[in-house]
């Protein structure tokens, strides 16, 4: 069975939509996840939290 480069270049682009479809997908399930929800918060706020003044 010979592949030819249009197959291949089909094949690619379909499997590497549906490919990022689903990272997309389960990256905003993580994001938007009610359990993590305090984490990014604290994350947020750690930044301000830890300041010791302005730099010069």
């Amino acid at each position: 069975m010979d592949i030819s480069h249009e197959t291949l270049v089909a094949f690619a682009k379909t499997f590497g939509l549906f490919y990022l479809i689903v990272m997309f997908l389960a990256a905003c399930a993580y994001a938007f996840w009610p359990s993590k929800r305090d984490e990014f918060d604290r994350a947020a706020r750690s930044v301000l939290e830890d300041e010791d003044g302005p730099c010069l």
